[in-house]
């Protein structure tokens, strides 16, 4: 009954480095070693004690950086997105059993249900699949965190916002343009949930090698963010009437805030936007709170367990399947109905460990601490 299943013994020794490190010693010299990182939740899963979802929920727990992500990472090492999964599968196993069985058996007049009785089924688990794909992208952003990045033209107020939300001179702040030429990240918490802000060079045309260079990288990560705060000096007329082309040439889907910055100065922003002043603070509670609506609004939700990009990938592929599946159940195509099924059943066994190749399990597990 021990945490992996195995025969175990514990020795508890005091804190000691100096006493610890003798005993692990001695220990290696009677032939033990050292274990290797997530060894022991290795084992557990491997010996059936747990799914890949709940070994992985234990470095989640590990490295929560919420109170949030530790209740939801606590909620999936509790089963309960196993559960979910779990559901799904037996579901579309059951359907799977029934579309095979009237293929190899036809001639034993071994019939398939009515076909409206089957595409039923069908949605019912592209939306449970669906609700699942939902609660597990907010359960995301909690496990792994979010990536915001503050981007906009030179002198926009991004460094000073930069600073006022980490709550420390992160950023250096002068009056002349260019001076932030690299990405700059720091770790905060936005409203509980976990949030990398990522300061940026101004975007604009220029000769400079290295702010070009600055430019450049601002440009890609503003890419790959989960949200972007596009900032605009509210003083600055031209700059307000290029915003919508120059937000446009990020060429994003996720989110994009236009926020208007420096309103402390006197300037009445366009009410349909965000405004704030990072000088005396005003609006800076009100961005928080729109930042968390885009990242799920999921520090308050007693529903949601943690979730890594790979399940959602995985999710995302048994969508796809199910998606097909439905296509050639409507043309009468049992077989590729049959296989698209398959396809969809194996994506969500991908996520619990069912069916996961050994790179898959070595990958995930290098990423624990030693021991765990």
């Amino acid at each position: 009954r021990s945490y992996t299943g195995e025969d175990l013994t514990e020795f508890h020794a005091h804190g000691n480095p100096v006493i610890l490190d003798m005993l692990v010693r001695r220990a290696v010299e009677l032939g033990a070693r050292q274990a290797e990182p997530g060894e022991f939740s290795q084992r557990a899963f491997l010996n059936d004690r747990i799914s890949l979802l709940e070994a992985e929920a234990v470095a989640d727990l590990i490295t929560a950086g919420s109170e949030a992500a530790v209740r939801a990472a606590n909620r999936s090492l509790a089963g309960e997105f196993s559960a979910r999964i779990q559901e799904l599968r037996v579901e579309m196993e059951s359907l799977r059993v029934e579309v095979e069985a009237s293929i190899d058996f036809g001639e034993e007049d071994i019939q398939l249900q009515n076909e409206a009785r089957v595409l039923e089924r069908l949605e019912d688990l592209r939306t449970s699949l669906a609700n699942l794909i939902n609660t597990a992208s907010r359960g995301r952003v909690l496990a792994e965190g979010a990536t915001v990045v503050i981007a906009g033209r030179p002198n926009a107020g991004k460094s000073s916002l930069m600073n006022r939300l980490t709550g420390h001179d992160a950023s250096i702040v002068t009056s002349l343009p260019g001076t932030t030429r690299d990405l700059l990240r720091e770790r905060v918490n936005l409203g509980g949930i976990p949030v990398t802000l990522v300061d940026t060079a101004g975007l604009r045309e220029t000769a400079e090698e290295i702010e070009a260079e600055g430019v450049r990288r601002a440009r890609e990560v503003t890419r790959q963010a989960d949200v972007v705060l596009y900032l605009v000096d509210a003083m600055d007329k031209d700059a307000i009437t290029a915003a919508p082309a120059e937000i446009a040439q990020l060429g994003r889907d996720a989110p994009t805030l236009l926020v208007y910055t420096k309103t402390d100065l006197g300037v009445s922003p366009d009410p349909r936007h965000l405004s704030l002043s990072a000088a005396t603070g005003a609006g800076i509670d009100v961005l928080i709170e729109a930042v968390s609506k885009h990242l799920g609004s999921v520090s308050s939700e007693e529903s949601v367990f943690s979730a890594r990009r790979r399940h959602l990938e995985s999710l995302a592929k048994a969508d796809e399947r199910l998606c097909a599946a439905l296509l050639q159940a409507r043309q009468a195509n049992s077989e590729l109905f049959a296989d698209d099924l398959r396809q969809a059943h194996e994506a969500l066994g991908e996520i619990t460990g069912k069916t996961s190749s050994d790179e898959l399990l070595g990958r995930i597990f290098s990423s624990f601490c030693i021991g765990k």
